[in-house]
Protein backbone atom coordinates (compact mmCIF):
# COMPACT_ATOMS: atom_id res chain seq x y z
CA UNK A 1 0.00 0.00 0.00
CA UNK A 2 1.39 3.40 -0.97
CA UNK A 3 2.11 5.95 1.70
CA UNK A 4 -0.15 8.97 1.86
CA UNK A 5 1.48 11.99 0.23
CA UNK A 6 2.38 14.60 2.82
CA UNK A 7 2.78 18.26 1.84
CA UNK A 8 6.34 19.02 0.74
CA UNK A 9 8.78 21.91 0.67
CA UNK A 10 11.96 22.07 -1.39
CA UNK A 11 15.07 22.57 0.69
CA UNK A 12 18.75 22.79 -0.08
CA UNK A 13 21.96 24.44 1.10
CA UNK A 14 23.26 27.72 -0.26
CA UNK A 15 26.25 26.97 -2.46
CA UNK A 16 28.59 29.66 -1.08
CA UNK A 17 27.33 30.25 2.48
CA UNK A 18 26.10 26.77 3.38
CA UNK A 19 22.89 28.10 4.92
CA UNK A 20 19.74 26.02 4.71
CA UNK A 21 17.46 27.53 2.08
CA UNK A 22 13.92 26.87 0.84
CA UNK A 23 12.30 27.35 -2.57
CA UNK A 24 9.56 30.00 -2.45
CA UNK A 25 6.40 30.41 -4.54
CA UNK A 26 8.09 33.03 -6.73
CA UNK A 27 11.02 30.74 -7.56
CA UNK A 28 13.47 32.50 -5.25
CA UNK A 29 15.41 30.92 -2.39
CA UNK A 30 14.56 32.03 1.16
CA UNK A 31 16.16 31.18 4.51
CA UNK A 32 13.01 30.70 6.57
CA UNK A 33 10.81 27.62 6.15
CA UNK A 34 7.70 29.71 6.84
CA UNK A 35 8.31 31.48 3.50
CA UNK A 36 8.72 28.25 1.55
CA UNK A 37 6.28 27.14 -1.12
CA UNK A 38 4.20 24.14 -0.08
CA UNK A 39 3.36 21.45 -2.62
CA UNK A 40 0.26 19.38 -2.00
CA UNK A 41 0.57 16.84 -4.82
CA UNK A 42 3.51 14.74 -6.02
CA UNK A 43 3.39 15.89 -9.65
CA UNK A 44 3.71 19.58 -8.78
CA UNK A 45 6.33 18.85 -6.13
CA UNK A 46 8.56 16.96 -8.57
CA UNK A 47 8.06 19.49 -11.35
CA UNK A 48 9.09 22.34 -9.03
CA UNK A 49 12.05 20.30 -7.77
CA UNK A 50 13.21 20.00 -11.38
CA UNK A 51 12.78 23.78 -11.75
CA UNK A 52 14.74 24.43 -8.56
CA UNK A 53 17.45 22.04 -9.66
CA UNK A 54 18.20 24.31 -12.63
CA UNK A 55 19.55 26.91 -10.19
CA UNK A 56 22.68 24.95 -9.28
CA UNK A 57 24.66 28.19 -9.28
CA UNK A 58 22.81 29.08 -6.06
CA UNK A 59 22.36 25.81 -4.16
CA UNK A 60 23.57 22.27 -3.73
CA UNK A 61 21.57 19.13 -2.98
CA UNK A 62 17.92 20.19 -3.32
CA UNK A 63 15.33 17.67 -2.18
CA UNK A 64 11.69 17.40 -1.12
CA UNK A 65 11.04 17.43 2.62
CA UNK A 66 7.79 16.57 4.37
CA UNK A 67 6.00 19.50 5.99
CA UNK A 68 2.88 20.13 8.02
CA UNK A 69 0.91 23.35 7.91
CA UNK A 70 0.43 25.31 11.13
CA UNK A 71 -2.73 27.24 12.04
CA UNK A 72 -1.66 30.11 9.78
CA UNK A 73 -0.98 27.82 6.82
CA UNK A 74 2.81 28.14 7.16
CA UNK A 75 4.96 25.03 6.67
CA UNK A 76 6.64 23.38 9.64
CA UNK A 77 9.11 20.48 9.50
CA UNK A 78 7.85 16.98 10.20
CA UNK A 79 11.05 15.05 10.83
CA UNK A 80 13.72 15.74 13.43
CA UNK A 81 16.39 16.24 10.76
CA UNK A 82 14.42 19.03 9.12
CA UNK A 83 13.56 20.63 12.47
CA UNK A 84 17.27 20.55 13.31
CA UNK A 85 18.15 22.16 9.96
CA UNK A 86 15.72 25.06 10.60
CA UNK A 87 17.70 26.00 13.72
CA UNK A 88 20.98 26.54 11.91
CA UNK A 89 24.49 25.34 12.81
CA UNK A 90 24.72 23.42 16.06
CA UNK A 91 28.32 24.06 17.11
CA UNK A 92 27.44 27.29 18.98
CA UNK A 93 24.69 29.88 19.10
CA UNK A 94 25.00 32.16 16.11
CA UNK A 95 22.89 33.03 13.11
CA UNK A 96 19.37 31.66 13.48
CA UNK A 97 20.10 30.15 16.90
CA UNK A 98 21.12 33.46 18.44
CA UNK A 99 17.50 34.65 18.31
CA UNK A 100 15.98 31.49 19.86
Amino acid sequence: MARKFLPKVITSNHLLEGDVIYFSTDGEWVRNISQAAVFLDPETAHRKLDEADLQRNIHVGAYLADALLDDEGKPKPVHFRERFRTLGPSNYFHGKQAGN
